[in-house]
Protein backbone atom coordinates (compact mmCIF):
# COMPACT_ATOMS: atom_id res chain seq x y z
CA UNK A 1 0.00 0.00 0.00
CA UNK A 2 1.54 3.65 -0.95
CA UNK A 3 1.47 6.08 1.21
CA UNK A 4 2.03 9.26 0.34
CA UNK A 5 4.38 11.59 3.53
CA UNK A 6 4.79 15.23 2.48
CA UNK A 7 7.80 16.75 4.94
CA UNK A 8 8.99 12.92 4.64
CA UNK A 9 12.64 13.91 4.90
CA UNK A 10 12.00 16.55 8.37
CA UNK A 11 12.34 15.52 11.67
CA UNK A 12 9.27 13.89 12.40
CA UNK A 13 8.45 12.81 8.64
CA UNK A 14 11.20 10.86 8.64
CA UNK A 15 10.79 8.65 11.80
CA UNK A 16 7.58 7.91 10.28
CA UNK A 17 8.81 6.72 7.16
CA UNK A 18 11.55 4.52 8.97
CA UNK A 19 8.22 2.46 10.59
CA UNK A 20 6.08 2.67 7.49
CA UNK A 21 8.68 0.89 6.06
CA UNK A 22 8.92 -1.75 9.37
CA UNK A 23 4.83 -2.27 8.83
CA UNK A 24 5.69 -2.85 5.56
CA UNK A 25 3.96 -0.03 3.50
CA UNK A 26 5.51 1.52 0.76
CA UNK A 27 6.30 5.22 2.05
CA UNK A 28 6.52 8.13 -1.04
CA UNK A 29 7.46 11.20 -0.20
CA UNK A 30 6.88 14.01 -1.02
CA UNK A 31 9.29 17.30 0.31
CA UNK A 32 11.02 20.40 -1.15
CA UNK A 33 14.03 19.78 1.05
CA UNK A 34 13.55 23.70 1.99
CA UNK A 35 13.87 22.10 5.91
CA UNK A 36 14.16 18.62 5.45
CA UNK A 37 17.19 16.30 4.89
CA UNK A 38 17.13 13.78 2.35
CA UNK A 39 20.07 12.11 4.49
CA UNK A 40 17.46 11.34 6.75
CA UNK A 41 15.37 9.21 3.33
CA UNK A 42 15.77 5.53 4.07
CA UNK A 43 17.96 4.15 0.77
CA UNK A 44 15.83 2.85 -1.54
CA UNK A 45 13.16 4.86 -0.84
CA UNK A 46 10.43 6.62 -3.44
CA UNK A 47 11.64 10.44 -3.20
CA UNK A 48 10.29 13.40 -5.54
CA UNK A 49 11.20 17.05 -4.79
CA UNK A 50 7.48 18.52 -4.50
CA UNK A 51 6.78 21.76 -3.39
CA UNK A 52 2.98 21.82 -2.23
CA UNK A 53 2.22 25.56 -3.91
CA UNK A 54 3.26 23.70 -7.33
CA UNK A 55 0.19 22.32 -8.15
CA UNK A 56 0.71 20.74 -11.46
CA UNK A 57 3.77 18.81 -10.23
CA UNK A 58 1.92 17.96 -7.21
CA UNK A 59 -1.04 16.54 -9.04
CA UNK A 60 1.42 14.39 -11.89
CA UNK A 61 2.95 13.24 -8.74
CA UNK A 62 0.25 11.79 -7.17
CA UNK A 63 -1.16 10.59 -10.64
CA UNK A 64 2.28 8.54 -10.94
CA UNK A 65 2.41 6.80 -7.46
CA UNK A 66 -0.78 5.82 -7.28
CA UNK A 67 -1.51 6.49 -3.71
CA UNK A 68 -3.88 5.34 -1.05
CA UNK A 69 -3.47 7.68 1.90
CA UNK A 70 -1.66 10.61 2.98
CA UNK A 71 0.42 11.72 6.04
CA UNK A 72 0.90 15.45 5.76
CA UNK A 73 3.87 16.92 8.30
CA UNK A 74 5.25 19.47 5.51
CA UNK A 75 5.11 23.04 7.23
CA UNK A 76 7.28 25.59 8.92
CA UNK A 77 6.89 25.23 12.18
CA UNK A 78 9.24 28.21 13.73
CA UNK A 79 6.61 30.59 16.36
CA UNK A 80 9.08 33.54 16.12
CA UNK A 81 9.61 33.16 12.62
CA UNK A 82 6.10 33.27 12.21
CA UNK A 83 5.49 36.48 14.24
CA UNK A 84 8.20 37.93 11.98
CA UNK A 85 7.14 36.70 8.32
CA UNK A 86 3.04 35.83 8.75
CA UNK A 87 2.95 35.89 4.95
CA UNK A 88 5.33 33.02 4.51
CA UNK A 89 3.80 31.02 6.42
CA UNK A 90 0.20 31.25 5.93
CA UNK A 91 1.43 30.44 2.04
CA UNK A 92 3.52 27.91 2.61
CA UNK A 93 1.27 26.22 5.83
CA UNK A 94 -2.00 26.99 4.48
CA UNK A 95 -2.08 27.29 0.89
CA UNK A 96 0.19 24.61 0.33
CA UNK A 97 -2.25 21.97 2.28
CA UNK A 98 -4.94 23.59 0.55
CA UNK A 99 -3.35 22.62 -2.67
CA UNK A 100 -2.83 18.67 -1.33
CA UNK A 101 -6.07 18.69 0.24
CA UNK A 102 -7.73 19.93 -3.36
CA UNK A 103 -5.38 17.34 -5.20
CA UNK A 104 -6.02 14.32 -2.33
CA UNK A 105 -10.13 14.85 -3.47
CA UNK A 106 -9.68 15.51 -7.12
CA UNK A 107 -7.20 11.85 -7.24
CA UNK A 108 -9.75 10.00 -5.30
CA UNK A 109 -7.42 10.14 -2.22
CA UNK A 110 -9.87 9.34 0.93
CA UNK A 111 -7.94 9.35 4.12
CA UNK A 112 -4.63 11.73 5.47
CA UNK A 113 -3.20 12.06 8.96
CA UNK A 114 -2.54 15.86 9.78
CA UNK A 115 0.22 16.61 11.72
CA UNK A 116 -0.91 19.19 13.84
CA UNK A 117 -0.43 21.01 17.08
CA UNK A 118 -0.79 21.59 20.50
CA UNK A 119 -0.46 25.52 19.97
CA UNK A 120 -3.66 25.62 18.89
CA UNK A 121 -4.97 26.28 22.55
CA UNK A 122 -2.66 28.84 23.15
CA UNK A 123 -2.85 29.83 26.74
CA UNK A 124 -4.86 27.05 28.68
CA UNK A 125 -7.91 27.38 30.47
CA UNK A 126 -6.90 24.02 32.58
CA UNK A 127 -4.17 21.39 32.49
CA UNK A 128 -4.13 18.76 31.59
CA UNK A 129 -5.01 19.76 28.33
CA UNK A 130 -8.19 17.69 26.78
CA UNK A 131 -9.29 17.87 23.03
CA UNK A 132 -12.62 20.02 23.92
CA UNK A 133 -10.43 22.97 25.38
CA UNK A 134 -11.37 25.96 23.64
CA UNK A 135 -8.82 26.50 20.37
CA UNK A 136 -7.17 30.67 20.97
CA UNK A 137 -3.80 30.17 18.96
CA UNK A 138 -1.44 33.39 19.91
CA UNK A 139 0.88 33.03 17.00
CA UNK A 140 0.51 33.08 13.13
CA UNK A 141 2.15 29.37 13.28
CA UNK A 142 -0.94 27.91 15.07
CA UNK A 143 -3.17 29.41 13.36
CA UNK A 144 -1.92 28.17 10.08
CA UNK A 145 -2.72 24.65 11.64
CA UNK A 146 -5.95 25.82 13.03
CA UNK A 147 -7.10 26.82 9.50
CA UNK A 148 -5.65 23.72 7.78
CA UNK A 149 -8.03 22.14 10.57
CA UNK A 150 -10.92 23.58 9.03
CA UNK A 151 -10.21 22.95 5.55
CA UNK A 152 -10.14 19.38 6.51
CA UNK A 153 -13.53 19.60 8.30
CA UNK A 154 -14.98 21.09 5.16
CA UNK A 155 -13.60 18.86 2.78
CA UNK A 156 -14.76 15.72 5.17
CA UNK A 157 -18.12 17.52 4.83
CA UNK A 158 -18.44 17.90 1.14
CA UNK A 159 -15.90 15.83 -0.20
CA UNK A 160 -15.45 12.82 1.99
CA UNK A 161 -11.88 13.04 2.91
CA UNK A 162 -11.50 11.54 6.54
CA UNK A 163 -9.12 12.37 8.35
CA UNK A 164 -6.97 12.40 11.78
CA UNK A 165 -5.69 16.07 13.35
CA UNK A 166 -3.20 14.85 15.98
CA UNK A 167 -2.10 17.89 18.31
CA UNK A 168 1.25 16.81 19.50
CA UNK A 169 2.88 18.19 22.40
CA UNK A 170 6.90 18.85 22.60
CA UNK A 171 8.41 16.15 19.85
CA UNK A 172 11.88 15.35 21.44
CA UNK A 173 14.82 12.87 21.04
CA UNK A 174 15.92 10.50 18.24
CA UNK A 175 15.77 6.85 16.66
CA UNK A 176 16.53 3.91 19.30
CA UNK A 177 18.97 2.79 16.38
CA UNK A 178 20.92 6.08 16.44
CA UNK A 179 20.26 6.34 12.74
CA UNK A 180 18.20 9.64 12.71
CA UNK A 181 17.93 12.56 15.03
CA UNK A 182 16.81 16.25 15.54
CA UNK A 183 18.67 18.96 13.61
CA UNK A 184 17.08 22.19 13.08
CA UNK A 185 18.94 25.47 11.61
CA UNK A 186 18.96 27.43 13.60
CA UNK A 187 17.59 25.34 16.39
CA UNK A 188 14.60 26.57 18.51
CA UNK A 189 13.91 23.93 20.84
CA UNK A 190 15.18 22.67 24.25
CA UNK A 191 16.57 19.39 23.98
CA UNK A 192 19.03 19.76 21.41
CA UNK A 193 20.17 23.09 23.01
CA UNK A 194 21.47 21.12 26.13
CA UNK A 195 22.70 18.46 24.01
CA UNK A 196 24.84 21.24 22.32
CA UNK A 197 25.83 22.69 25.61
CA UNK A 198 27.30 19.44 26.85
CA UNK A 199 29.06 18.90 24.12
CA UNK A 200 30.61 22.17 23.99
CA UNK A 201 29.33 23.87 21.06
CA UNK A 202 27.04 26.55 23.48
CA UNK A 203 28.66 28.53 26.19
CA UNK A 204 25.27 28.12 28.05
CA UNK A 205 21.49 27.26 28.06
CA UNK A 206 19.51 29.81 28.37
CA UNK A 207 16.71 29.13 30.71
CA UNK A 208 13.53 31.58 29.98
CA UNK A 209 12.27 32.81 33.45
CA UNK A 210 12.56 31.41 36.62
CA UNK A 211 9.43 32.93 38.19
CA UNK A 212 6.79 30.72 37.17
CA UNK A 213 4.09 29.26 39.45
CA UNK A 214 5.92 26.02 39.03
CA UNK A 215 7.29 24.26 41.84
CA UNK A 216 11.42 25.03 40.84
CA UNK A 217 9.93 28.34 39.01
CA UNK A 218 10.77 27.07 35.25
CA UNK A 219 8.15 26.45 32.79
CA UNK A 220 6.54 22.61 32.55
CA UNK A 221 6.44 21.01 29.12
CA UNK A 222 5.05 17.36 27.84
CA UNK A 223 8.31 16.11 26.05
CA UNK A 224 7.59 13.15 23.68
CA UNK A 225 9.72 10.98 21.78
CA UNK A 226 9.38 11.15 18.45
CA UNK A 227 9.02 7.39 17.67
CA UNK A 228 6.41 7.32 19.89
CA UNK A 229 4.87 10.28 17.75
CA UNK A 230 5.61 8.10 14.70
CA UNK A 231 3.84 5.24 16.22
CA UNK A 232 0.64 7.20 16.81
CA UNK A 233 0.66 8.25 13.14
CA UNK A 234 0.78 4.76 11.99
CA UNK A 235 -1.98 4.11 14.47
CA UNK A 236 -3.97 7.09 12.76
CA UNK A 237 -3.15 5.68 9.39
CA UNK A 238 -4.30 2.23 10.34
CA UNK A 239 -7.75 3.93 12.01
CA UNK A 240 -8.43 5.70 9.19
CA UNK A 241 -7.66 2.57 6.93
CA UNK A 242 -10.34 0.55 8.62
CA UNK A 243 -13.03 2.87 7.74
CA UNK A 244 -13.57 4.92 10.94
CA UNK A 245 -14.49 8.38 11.14
CA UNK A 246 -12.69 11.86 11.39
CA UNK A 247 -10.94 13.06 14.46
CA UNK A 248 -8.96 15.31 17.03
CA UNK A 249 -6.32 13.88 19.06
CA UNK A 250 -3.66 14.90 21.50
CA UNK A 251 -0.82 13.41 21.65
CA UNK A 252 1.53 13.82 25.06
CA UNK A 253 2.81 11.84 28.05
CA UNK A 254 0.30 13.03 30.63
CA UNK A 255 3.18 13.94 32.32
CA UNK A 256 5.31 17.45 32.46
CA UNK A 257 9.07 17.79 33.05
CA UNK A 258 10.34 21.97 33.93
CA UNK A 259 13.25 23.69 32.22
CA UNK A 260 15.27 22.41 34.84
CA UNK A 261 13.94 19.40 35.47
CA UNK A 262 15.23 18.65 31.84
CA UNK A 263 19.02 19.72 32.23
CA UNK A 264 19.48 18.32 35.64
CA UNK A 265 18.63 14.53 34.37
CA UNK A 266 20.91 15.69 30.98
CA UNK A 267 23.64 16.02 33.32
CA UNK A 268 22.52 12.74 34.62
CA UNK A 269 22.91 11.22 30.98
CA UNK A 270 25.64 12.86 29.72
CA UNK A 271 27.89 13.33 32.94
CA UNK A 272 28.94 17.04 31.51
CA UNK A 273 28.23 20.31 33.80
CA UNK A 274 26.44 21.95 31.27
CA UNK A 275 26.29 25.39 32.14
CA UNK A 276 23.29 27.53 32.49
CA UNK A 277 22.01 31.40 32.18
CA UNK A 278 18.92 32.42 33.56
CA UNK A 279 17.19 35.18 31.53
CA UNK A 280 13.85 37.27 31.57
CA UNK A 281 11.21 35.27 30.45
CA UNK A 282 9.94 34.83 26.60
CA UNK A 283 6.39 36.93 25.68
CA UNK A 284 3.52 33.94 25.55
CA UNK A 285 5.20 31.00 26.97
CA UNK A 286 2.48 29.44 29.46
CA UNK A 287 3.28 27.76 32.62
CA UNK A 288 2.47 24.36 31.78
CA UNK A 289 0.86 22.72 28.66
CA UNK A 290 0.46 19.24 29.42
CA UNK A 291 -1.74 16.48 27.38
CA UNK A 292 -4.86 14.57 28.13
CA UNK A 293 -4.11 11.27 26.01
CA UNK A 294 -6.99 9.58 27.47
CA UNK A 295 -8.59 9.50 23.69
CA UNK A 296 -5.04 8.44 21.88
CA UNK A 297 -5.15 5.58 24.49
CA UNK A 298 -8.79 4.82 23.83
CA UNK A 299 -9.35 5.44 20.20
CA UNK A 300 -5.77 4.58 18.62
CA UNK A 301 -4.44 1.88 21.33
CA UNK A 302 -1.93 4.19 21.84
CA UNK A 303 0.77 4.44 24.80
CA UNK A 304 3.68 6.17 24.79
CA UNK A 305 7.33 4.10 25.53
CA UNK A 306 9.29 6.87 26.49
CA UNK A 307 9.94 9.41 29.27
CA UNK A 308 12.04 11.97 29.82
CA UNK A 309 15.63 10.23 30.52
CA UNK A 310 14.80 7.94 27.57
CA UNK A 311 14.25 10.90 25.64
CA UNK A 312 17.37 11.92 26.64
CA UNK A 313 19.37 9.00 26.03
CA UNK A 314 18.03 8.54 22.80
CA UNK A 315 19.09 12.14 21.67
CA UNK A 316 22.60 11.85 23.23
CA UNK A 317 23.64 9.06 21.83
CA UNK A 318 22.54 10.60 17.99
CA UNK A 319 24.09 13.39 19.12
CA UNK A 320 27.30 11.81 20.42
CA UNK A 321 27.35 10.17 16.35
CA UNK A 322 30.18 10.71 14.54
CA UNK A 323 27.63 11.57 11.47
CA UNK A 324 25.55 14.13 13.45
Amino acid sequence: MNILVTGGAGYIGSHTVKLLIEKGFTPVIFDNLSRGHIESVPEGTVFENVDLLDREKLMNCLFKHKIDAAIHFAAFAYVGESVEDPFMYYRNNVVGSLNLFTALYETEIKRAVFSSTCSIYGNPVSVPIGENQKSNPINPYAKTKLMVENILSDYDTAYGLKAVCLRYFNAAGASSDCSIGESHDPEPHLIPLILQTALGKRKAIQIYGDDYPTEDGTCIRDYIHVEDLADAHVRALEYLLAGKESTIINLGTGNGNSVKEVITTAREITGKEIPENTVPRRAGDPAILVADNTKAREVLGWVPKYNIAGILKTAWDWHCNPKY
